[in-house]
């Protein structure tokens, strides 16, 4: 029986995916688990692999190709249950099936989704088993390496053994496999750029300006397009007020570094981070109005302070997102960032680690940014920009000078859900747990 894979739908809210590599080929026998292709969504780079056992009849959209809808049909696969000769297959003899190529690289895991008669049974024939998690190219190496992989404890999605964890305990160099998309650049110069060469009309209004300069093309990521259309529909159709305070954090620095020293047997470094996000936890809990997202004809009101915390990847940022942060200790908050913050660094975030969220963090303080104001990230209401911690003058009741540290901050809020007065205390709460960073032990 022949069936369609299709573009699967990788995250909630994902509608067009870009196949960046195809790891079978037409005639090639797979197995279930077997990694089929890598689909690069708006966020992250995820394997697409293969529920059932056959041989792959067609590839419909090739490599390379952008904006492929989801469930839009990409290959055909000859499952076993009903499999036969297809020699009469102009372009491949039932002979000349090989093995599908194992040189493969983890990223993320998800699910093929096929069409089939038999849909709603496709959950329930993988029922969970007591079969190990590997991916097959960690299986494949570690049987060339005589490697028992039953007691090794997988770093990938699920608790999956991946490539990198057998070559952690082999210690071999594998020849490194780039998953991320490749930059394509044009060079264009004075020499080669004349009318007879490049017509004008081939080109944009905006390349038209620049015709006899010298410039270098970057094609758009899905990440980058994603960014560039969310903020340009977040600066057009949320209502944005701006409100900025400064704080003295003489004391959150203290106690920051004698905690420090506590924790520093257990490996664990408390950030200036990790201080803002339970400040901004508990300041959602305080200030509960705050803690809310727009949608559409109402607002939704959370329990819960889950907090989006933007990381600056290669091609962007992202923003994971640390759930039930009021409930958290800091030292799990920084555990849990650190863990959170690699993962989005190295695309490797599942959709349910950075999806959702009620609130943003974006720190520039890190780069010398005294501040700066956020675009809110939708349907969220409102975000903060944190600047950089500076040593400035200020005055004592008493009216005498003295030096402090003191950090800036900045609340993006949207008016249809937070109104200005309502804001101010929100912002005011937050900053009062930084300056009193004892609050935030309790």
């Amino acid at each position: 029986m022949t069936t369609n894979i299709l573009m699967p739908a990788l995250s909630p809210t994902m509608e067009k995916g870009n196949i960046v590599k195809w790891h079978v080929k037409t005639g090639d026998r797979v197995l279930p688990g077997d990694l089929l292709a890598e689909i690069e969504t708006d966020k992250a780079t995820m394997e697409l692999e293969c529920i059932d056992e056959g041989i792959i009849t067609e590839i419909t959209v090739k490599a390379g190709t952008e904006n492929v809808s989801v469930n839009e049909i990409i290959a055909k696969i000859k499952i076993d249950e009903d499999l036969t000769d297809i020699s009469n297959n102009k372009e491949h003899d039932a002979a000349t099936v090989n093995e599908p190529s194992r040189e493969k690289v983890n990223t993320n895991h998800n699910k093929t989704l096929t069409e089939s008669s038999d849909r709603n049974n496709i959950k329930g024939a993988h029922q969970p088993d007591t079969r190990i998690k590997i991916s097959p190219l960690a299986r494949k190496l570690a049987e060339a390496n005589n490697i028992d992989f039953n007691e090794i404890r997988g770093t990938g999605p699920y608790g999956r053994i991946v490539k990198s964890d057998i070559e952690k305990i082999s210690n071999e160099l594998l020849p490194h496999t780039n998953t991320q998309k490749e930059t394509t650049t044009k060079k264009s110069n004075t020499n080669d750029l004349s009318t007879s060469d490049l017509k004008r009309s081939q080109l944009t209004d905006i390349e038209k300006i620049f015709i006899n300069r010298d410039y270098e093309t970057i094609q758009l990521t899905s990440i980058r397009k994603s960014i560039a259309s969310k903020l340009v529909e977040s600066k057009q159709s949320v209502p944005h007020f701006y409100l900025r305070r400064t704080v003295n954090v003489d004391k959150l620095l203290s106690i920051r570094s004698e905690l420090n020293q506590e924790l520093a047997t257990q490996d664990v470094k408390l950030s200036i981070n990790d201080f803002i996000i339970k400040a901004a936890a508990k300041a959602l809990q305080d200030n509960k109005s705050c803690n809310s997202v727009w949608a559409g004809d109402r607002i939704l009101r959370f329990k819960q302070a889950d907090i989006a915390v933007a990381v600056a990847i290669d091609d962007g940022l992202i923003t994971p997102v640390l759930k039930n942060a009021n409930v958290k200790s800091l030292t799990d908050i920084s555990k849990e960032m650190k863990n959170l913050a690699g993962k989005a660094r190295t695309k490797k975030l599942l959709p349910e680690e950075y999806i959702g969220g009620s609130f943003s963090i974006s720190n520039l303080g890190m780069m010398g940014v005294e501040s700066f104001d956020a675009i809110i990230n939708p349907p969220q209401a409102s975000i903060l920009a944190v600047g950089a911690t500076c040593k400035k003058p200020l005055i004592s009741q008493s009216g005498e000078v003295y030096i402090a540290n003191v950090m800036s901050l900045s609340l993006s809020a949207d008016h249809r859900v937070i109104d200005g007065a309502t804001g101010a205390v929100f912002l005011g709460a937050i900053a009062d747990n930084l300056a009193n960073p004892f609050k935030l032990l309790l």
